[in-house]
């Protein structure tokens, strides 16, 4: 039944994101992103860098790429998952276990990442709400995510 958990993201560029959670290959991770996503961390929080061709970053309340939850970092849960078109993974610093809430969806694929990055679930529907981000380091207007719920 976990295995079939998605994180429904409603975004203001248009719809809903569904992204298949992955437990079996970072159950740490997929239970912090619940457990923000149910606390309603995320909600109103903007994408502070997209990168065409790259990826989209979110989840820092502060929309500028520097903090995180008050939650402790994570340890990494590297995997051989590729990075791939609609993969979700978590935005770290150059410490490998400093992963809080920042995450990306990768929008092409980014095979460079493998392994150094920890994936933690796949975009199954809504790619296109995705795309339709407004890009930037950071967007003049970013987009953001109007409600993350888990069902």
């Amino acid at each position: 039944m976990a295995d079939a958990q998605r994180l429904i993201l409603t975004l203001d560029s248009g719809g809903d994101v569904l992204i298949r959670l992955r437990p079996d290959l970072a159950p740490g991770h997929v239970q912090r992103l619940t457990e923000l996503a149910t606390e309603g961390f995320y909600d109103g929080v903007v994408f502070h860098r997209v990168i065409d061709g790259f990826m989209a970053q979110g989840g820092d309340p502060t929309g500028t790429g520097t903090s995180g939850s008050s939650k402790p970092n994570l340890k990494a849960e590297f995997s051989g998952e590729p990075h791939v078109r609609g993969a979700c993974s978590m935005a770290r610093t150059s410490d490998p276990n400093s992963a809080n809430s920042q995450f990306f969806i990768c929008l092409d694929d980014a095979r460079f990442l493998d392994r150094q990055y920890t994936v933690w679930g796949q975009v199954e529907g809504g790619m296109e709400f995705v795309d339709a981000l407004p890009k930037g380091e950071p967007p003049r207007n970013p987009g953001k995510i109007v409600k993350a719920r888990v069902e």
